[in-house]
């Protein structure tokens, strides 16, 4: 399983008022275990970024006068994410954010919008936590804290540090290092030593399949066109 632990920065809270994303920040997971690929642009939002949001994540209008605009960096995202499965920590606010940043690209290009979700799934890791953890905080620092993860050297928010935590929490909210386990099987194969798995019970049970619709269908092929176009390049998903 490919998985990309994502996060955003950006001008405020809501992106239907005309905040931007200042930052983008991902990590790619593969089967548990971080690949060491990433993704991180400073982006320029078109607009000014108040002086409240700069106090939580540092990023100015300088810092991003000369950075790439969303629109240059389009493709790059669309193609680096699709087919996998987003990680994100409050997933509806990058996901809105995202979305809205690709409604805008799809209108300057004369085409039909098609949602990010439509070629990537999408776990949340806020909502995991709330239900593992009930009652409790669930920020990104109180999970840190409560799982012993060191985020000392995150004194302001940034997208790929907060990914990069992010990484490690999603690892314990959902049954530890298994990446690290599962090397430490590997080294003691020789030895006839292997992992338990009878606790997994018989999994089975038939996926359940969610089809397009002919319009949706339609909308989408004309989307991937249209990126195929601006990239220069086949764009395909399996």
């Amino acid at each position: 399983m490919r998985q990309v632990i994502l996060d955003t920065e950006t001008t405020g809270l809501n992106p239907n008022k005309g905040d931007r994303i200042v930052e983008i920040g991902c990590v790619e997971m593969v089967d548990r275990k971080l690949t060491g690929r990433h993704l991180h642009y400073y982006i320029n939002p078109e607009r000014d970024i108040p002086d409240e949001v700069v106090a939580v994540h540092g990023i100015d209008n300088e810092k991003v006068k000369d950075a790439p605009k969303f629109r240059d960096l389009a493709v790059e995202i669309w193609t680096w994410l699709e087919g996998a499965e987003l990680v994100i920590h409050n997933a509806a606010f990058d996901m809105g954010f995202l979305n809205k940043e690709y409604e805008i690209f799809a209108q300057e290009n004369g085409e039909s919008f098609v949602k990010l979700e439509s070629v990537c799934g999408v776990l949340d890791t806020l909502k995991v936590a709330r239900e593992k953890h009930p009652g409790s905080k669930v920020s990104l620092d109180a999970l840190c804290k409560r799982y012993g993860i060191d985020n000392s050297h995150r004194t302001l928010h940034g997208a790929l540090l907060d990914s990069e935590i992010l990484a490690d929490v999603y690892l314990m909210l959902t049954g530890g290092q298994t990446a690290l386990l599962l090397d430490d099987a590997e080294e003691n194969e020789d030895q006839g030593e292997q992992v338990d798995l009878s606790a997994l019970g018989d999994a089975k049970g038939d996926l359940i399949k969610v089809l397009l619709t002919a319009a949706e269908r339609e909308a989408h092929d004309n989307f991937i066109a249209m990126l195929a176009k601006k990239s220069g390049k086949d764009i395909t998903w399996p």
